[in-house]
C-alpha cells in the first residue's frame, strides 16, 4: 500500500514538474535592469523583449533597432538616448525622461506614455497607433510630427491622431 502511495505520488511530481520546465525553456524570465546605472551603454540591435528598465538611469544609452516589445521603462531617465528604429511595442514607458531622445523611426504601438517628457525629442517617422498619451504631450508632439514610420508606413502625425 505504501509503495503505490509511493509511485502515485512521484508519477504526480513527474507529470508536474515536465509541464512547468517545458514552459520555462519556452519563456525565459525577462532580464531586469531596473534601478540600473547604464549610462552610455550599448543595447543597438538586441533582442531585449520584456526586459525591465525601470527607474534606470539611461543617459546616453543606445537602443538602437533593438526589439524592446513589451519592455518596461516605468520611471526612467533616458535623455539623449538613441532608440532610432526600435521596436516598443505594448511597453511602458510611463513617467520617463526622453528629452533630447533619438525616436526617429520608433514603433510605440500600443505603449504606455503618460508622464513622459518628451522636450526636443527626434520623433520623425515615429508610430504611436493606439499609444496611450496624455492631452499635453499628445499637443506637444503633434507640433514636431512629420515622416512616415519605415517598417508600419504610417504617418506620425496619423498616429497621433493630429488634426
Amino acid at each position: 500500500m505504501i509503495l503505490r502511495q509511493l509511485i502515485a505520488f512521484l508519477v504526480a511530481i513527474a507529470l508536474f514538474v515536465h509541464p512547468l520546465s517545458a514552459q520555462a525553456a519556452d519563456y525565459p524570465p525577462p532580464l531586469s535592469y531596473s534601478h540600473a546605472q547604464l549610462t552610455g551603454k550599448d543595447f543597438s540591435g538586441q533582442n531585449l523583449q520584456t526586459a525591465e528598465f525601470a527607474n534606470a538611469n539611461l543617459q546616453l544609452s543606445n537602443f538602437a533597432y533593438a526589439d524592446l516589445r513589451g519592455a518596461i521603462f516605468s520611471g526612467s531617465v533616458m535623455t539623449h538616448a538613441n532608440l532610432h528604429g526600435a521596436d516598443l511595442s505594448y511597453g511602458m514607458l510611463d513617467q520617463a525622461d526622453l528629452t533630447g531622445a533619438d525616436l526617429s523611426d520608433v514603433i510605440l504601438v500600443e505603449t504606455l506614455l503618460l508622464g513622459s517628457v518628451f522636450d526636443n525629442t527626434l520623433i520623425t517617422g515615429a508610430d504611436f497607433t493606439d499609444a496611450l498619451l496624455d492631452g499635453a504631450q499628445l499637443k506637444h508632439l503633434c507640433q514636431q510630427a512629420s515622416g512616415i514610420n519605415s517598417k508600419t508606413g504610417v504617418a506620425t502625425s496619423d498616429s497621433l491622431g493630429c488634426s
